[in-house]
C-alpha cells in the first residue's frame, strides 16, 4: 500500500504577531512548527504503516527551503520518502494555486493508494487544499475523518458531524483529511532521528521537475488575494456595578440604553 501524506510548514500561532504599518505577519523569530492536523494524518498513515505490511509512506509539502527540517521530523516518525517542492515561483499562492502544484507534483510521484492531508492549516484555516487536490485528481474524497479502516481495496471511515458521525466506504485511490480526533501523533525516536539526518534524504523539487504551467501558480494562479489582515482592536474595560438593590437595577438599565443595547 502505498500513501502519501501533504503536509505543511506553519509558524506557530502561539507566537505569531502582525505589523501594525502592513498588516502582514511577523515572522522573523517566529518559531516554525509541522501543522497541527498534519501531524494527524502522518499518524494515521504510520499507524497503517504499524497494522499492515509493504506500507510506503510519501511525505509531499509545498514550502521554503526551511521546510526540509518540517520533512526530516516526519521522517523521524517513521515515513520513508520526503520530497519538498521548493520554486520562487510558487511564492504568493493561495489555495487554488497550491493545490494545482501539489497535484503536479502527486501525479509526478505516480502510483498510490491513498493521500492523507490535515483538515485545516492553522496559518489559513480554509480546509480547502485537500478536497480541491482530490477534484483536480478526480478522486473520491472523504473530510473530517475520525476513524479509519481498511479492507482489500476499500477504506471504512468515519467522518465527524457536528453532533454526531457517519460511516462511508469508498475505494481506493482516494483522498482523505484527518482531524485531531482521529489520533494522538507519536513522538520521533532517538534512532529515527538519527537516521532521518544521517541516512535518509530529501528530494527537492521544482516547478520546472513538476512540468507546471506558471500560469497557475504563485501568485499569477492565484484567484483570490489577501487584501487586508488586522488585530481587532482590544474592547475597553468592563464596569462593575456593585451590589443588587433596586438603584443598582436602574442603573445597569439606564446604561444598556445608553449603548442601545435595549
Amino acid at each position: 500500500m502505498k500513501i502519501i501524506v501533504c503536509i505543511k510548514q506553519v509558524p506557530d500561532t502561539n507566537e505569531v504577531k502582525l505589523d501594525p504599518k502592513t498588516g502582514t505577519l511577523i515572522r522573523d523569530g517566529v518559531p516554525s512548527i509541522i501543522n497541527h492536523d498534519d501531524m494527524n494524518a502522518l499518524e494515521g498513515a504510520l499507524e497503517l504503516k504499524d497494522r499492515y505490511k509493504d506500507v510506503e509512506i510519501t511525505l509531499l509539502t509545498m514550502g521554503p527551503p526551511q521546510a526540509d527540517v518540517a520533512l526530516r521530523e516526519a521522517l523521524a516518525m517513521g515515513a520513508d520518502r520526503a520530497i519538498l517542492v521548493s520554486d520562487r515561483a510558487f511564492a504568493g499562492a493561495d489555495t487554488w494555486a497550491t493545490s494545482n502544484t501539489l497535484t503536479a507534483a502527486i501525479k509526478k510521484i505516480g502510483s498510490f493508494d491513498m493521500i492523507f492531508c490535515g483538515r485545516q492549516a492553522i496559518d489559513g484555516d480554509t480546509a480547502q487544499v485537500g478536497p480541491q487536490v482530490a477534484e483536480k485528481l478526480d478522486l473520491p474524497q472523504v473530510t473530517y475523518v475520525q476513524k479509519i479502516e481498511v479492507t482489500g481495496d476499500k477504506v471504512t471511515v468515519q467522518r465527524a458531524l457536528e453532533d454526531g458521525y457517519e460511516v462511508i466506504e469508498v475505494k481506493m485511490p482516494c483522498v482523505l483529511t484527518t482531524i485531531k480526533e482521529l489520533n494522538t501523533p507519536r513522538y520521533a525516536s532517538v534512532k529515527g532521528i538519527f537516521e532521518a539526518y544521517r541516512e535518509k534524504t530529501v528530494e527537492n523539487w521544482t516547478a520546472k521537475d513538476i512540468e507546471i504551467d506558471p500560469e497557475i501558480i504563485g501568485l499569477n494562479g492565484s484567484p483570490t488575494n489577501v487584501r487586508k489582515t488586522f488585530t481587532p482592536e482590544p474592547k475597553g474595560k468592563g464596569t462593575m456595578l456593585p451590589g443588587c438593590d433596586k438603584d443598582t437595577v436602574c442603573d445597569l438599565f439606564g446604561r444598556l440604553k445608553e449603548k442601545y443595547i435595549i
